[in-house]
């Protein structure tokens, strides 16, 4: 084995982030009490996986409950190997984000956010780590908790326009237009969906007027409009989106959840639908850009 970490294992520096273990303490239950079994890399550096890592959560809560360490093999004996299920790792990621947010520790949460989205898809990232704690901390009361809100979601919104901003220059440019009321994080995530090696996301300010974005595409001349809704369609957009497509020279798209529901209101307006929980939304903005998708 390199020291090159592969994909499906973490470091220890990881481990202590996810589950704020003391690396000391780590080591012991290594050593002394057997507990937990890393892979070394050939400069003997410890590797875990996320078995090793729900171990040392199931650890620390028996002992927290009182559980002598000696009787903690006891525990172990027995366990199911398959004992891990597939929310335990996003439970993990996310409560080190709550943790890192909590401390107002940008250093970690720089780490914390480089690692997710080195190990995982960044559909899977945004849609189970990182958006459920914006949410949470966003519907908080508790004292302290705007506070905490407030500096992940500016963390957020930096690091995901730094992403978008990795697009492939030469790729042709797709504008990205949020609706009024939408938070600007919100209309970031849609970008980093909809991005690819076959497009470059361009998003838009916050409070674009809807009526001026042909203004907007004459000057631009982007391959294609998107625009990020966060409920579903009614009369009066409908008739402001009819309006719009009529202006502009390139496909307009819409992107957001639950979009079918709005299909009876936008009959009849040459526009795609994006559903944003969908598998690939990036590949079908493609396929609208290289005319292989109808309306």
């Amino acid at each position: 084995m390199t020291d090159a970490t592969p994909p499906d294992l973490l470091p220890m520096r990881d481990v202590v982030s996810l589950t704020g273990i003391n690396p000391v303490t780590l080591r012991a239950w290594e050593r002394r009490h057997g507990l937990i079994r890393p892979q070394r890399t050939e400069g003997g550096h410890r590797l875990y996986t996320a078995r090793d890592v729900q171990r040392i959560r199931d650890i620390l809560r028996w002992t927290s409950n009182g559980l002598p360490i000696s009787k903690v093999g006891d525990m172990l004996v027995g366990q199911p190997e398959a004992s891990v299920q597939p929310h335990s790792a996003f439970d993990d990621w996310r409560a080190a984000v709550v943790r890192a947010t909590q401390a107002f520790d940008a250093q970690a949460l720089e780490g914390i956010h480089g690692q997710l989205f080195t190990l995982m898809p960044k559909a899977t990232v945004l849609r189970e780590v990182l958006m459920p704690v914006w949410h949470e901390l966003a519907s908080g009361s508790a004292f302290g908790q705007r506070s905490q809100w407030l500096f992940l979601d500016t963390f957020l919104r930096a690091r995901l326009l730094l992403r978008l901003q990795m697009n492939q220059p030469d790729a042709p440019r797709v504008l990205l237009a949020g609706t009024e009321g939408q938070a600007e994080l919100q209309v970031l995530c849609a970008g980093l969906l909809l991005s690819g090696e076959q497009q470059r996301i361009e998003v838009l300010g916050c409070g674009q007027p809807l009526e001026e974005l042909p203004l907007l595409c004459a000057a631009m001349q982007p391959a294609a409009l998107v625009i990020a809704l966060q409920a579903p369609v009614g009369p009066v957009l409908a008739r402001r989106l009819r309006a719009l497509q009529m202006e502009i020279a390139c496909p307009l798209a819409l992107i957001g959840a639950g979009l079918a529901g709005s299909q009876a209101a936008l009959q009849g307006i040459a526009l795609c639908l994006l559903d944003e929980q969908g598998a690939d939304v990036a590949g079908k903005l493609n396929a609208l850009l290289s005319g292989a998708l109808d309306f």
